[in-house]
């Protein structure tokens, strides 16, 4: 896959982690607007077709680089092999630390503490930043593409674990 087709490309933009998240919205917002169906409601049906698959490609462009762990995914995909969807982590420490956060937001959930997940939160937050910051630094070192795949393993499990603690608040404010 050429980088001409990439999701960066479609948004006029470099491959890199570190990406200036308003200028992407933005870009996303005017390249969408082009082909809203609305524009294309006279249209032929095979027009209508091509401005239906165009807004989905820059939806899931969108998403894809949105979020940071899929945009790190993503951007090792373009290097190379795809990295494996779920891998047994050879990663003994994150594996350790995964099984104590997860512990934690138990504990939390139990004791239906929100002040308590406030900081978990906060904690996570300041973690997925280190993970960012690492992986900004390594990932376009061919040398460095296992600490790279590593780091964004890591931030596919913080994005889980922050995923449930948002769960957790709506279930705890409720």
């Amino acid at each position: 896959m050429g980088s001409s087709g990439s999701h960066f490309a479609l948004f006029g933009l470099e491959p890199d982690f570190r990406l200036d998240l308003e200028q992407l919205a933005a870009r996303y917002r005017e390249r969408v607007r082009r082909v809203h169906p609305d524009r294309f409601a006279g249209a032929p049906a095979r027009e209508q077709r091509l401005a239906l698959e165009e807004s989905a490609r820059l939806n899931e462009a969108y998403q894809t680089l949105k979020s940071p762990s899929r945009r790190a995914r993503y951007l090792l995909s373009l290097q190379g092999e795809e990295m494996p969807q779920e891998t047994t982590v050879q990663d003994p420490a994150f594996l350790m630390q995964q099984m104590e956060l997860r512990e934690e937001l138990q504990e939390l959930q139990d004791a239906s503490d929100l002040g308590g997940l406030a900081t978990f939160k906060r904690h996570l937050a300041q973690a997925q930043e280190q993970l960012n910051e690492g992986f900004a630094t390594c990932w376009a070192d061919p040398l460095r593409r296992d600490e790279a795949e590593r780091l964004a393993r890591r931030m596919q499990f913080l994005d889980k674990l922050s995923i449930e603690v948002r769960q957790l608040e709506e279930r705890l404010d409720d």
